[in-house]
């Protein structure tokens, strides 16, 4: 009896809510299970996840609902790292957040300049970082180059290129940046930028969900067709459950767009 509790005793932490210990009680654990002593019962997990998979397959084929596939990370350590995968997924969400809020907005305001790229021959910088940027007036920015005149130009090129519909001119050392105004086209404009920034971040999404499996199949030699089968369904439902995410931020943005 006490074997038996010790055996079992890991299980919460490593199932979670899995959907193979729903509907009917989990097996009895082996006896005198030899994983025991060895991997802290990881066979005895395994076996015990692996005991519904089937049922599952069957209720897809019928049609039927059915429940979110939850694999322990720690679980299937030796094959994928599913909390890197995640982080890697949570990325690409946070880099589209930033871009979002970065170059897409209606309102141009001085700390909409703050971290538009130039490019100088000593590398890359944010423009706050080479100019002093303020607000004249709510038609008129104003860019002072004066620590680093040698860059006016690449600055004043970055911001025409930045994507925020800016025509910078340029008097010496200062950059003026008159705000144009907010146009039903520009705001539709935006609204479009905004599709295809969401577009590119779901196509590195796609490339995170494809590295992962790739990875996952490097062992379909040395563990059980059906393990390889969950960890593809449970990546597949990662990128899914990110991409639904994404659409979101883009319902979201474009609302706050349009008006």
């Amino acid at each position: 009896m006490a074997l038996a509790l010790r055996c079992l005793r890991p299980l919460p932490s490593l199932l979670h809510r899995s959907s193979f210990a729903m509907t009917r009680g989990l097996p009895q654990t082996p006896r005198g299970c030899p994983a025991l002593l060895l991997e802290g019962c990881r066979q005895c997990v395994q076996q015990i996840l692996l005991s519904r998979q089937l049922a599952t397959k069957k209720a897809k084929g019928k049609g039927q609902s059915q429940a979110k596939v939850n694999i322990s990370a720690a679980l299937v350590e030796d094959i994928i790292n599913l909390e890197e995968t995640s982080e890697d997924m949570q990325a690409v969400i946070e880099a589209l957040k930033e871009d979002f809020s970065r170059n897409l907005s209606v309102r141009t305001s001085p700390g909409a300049l703050d971290h538009i790229t130039v490019m100088t021959k000593d590398g890359k910088f944010p423009l706050n970082q080479l100019g002093q940027i303020s607000q004249k007036s709510p038609q008129l920015m104003i860019v002072n180059m004066t620590n680093f005149p040698e860059s006016t130009a690449a600055a004043a090129k970055a911001i025409r290129e930045s994507g925020m519909n800016l025509n910078p001119e340029v008097d010496g050392t200062v950059i003026r940046v008159p705000v144009p105004k907010v146009t039903r086209e520009h705001r539709e404009s935006l609204a479009k930028l905004a599709k295809q920034s969401t577009n590119k971040s779901k196509e590195a999404l796609r490339k995170v969900r494809s590295k992962s499996i790739t990875q996952v199949k490097k062992f379909k030699n040395k563990v059980s067709e059906d393990t390889i089968w969950l960890l593809e369904k449970q990546i597949q439902q990662m990128a899914d459950e990110a991409a639904a995410e994404m659409d979101k931020l883009l319902a979201a943005k474009t609302k706050e767009l349009l008006g």
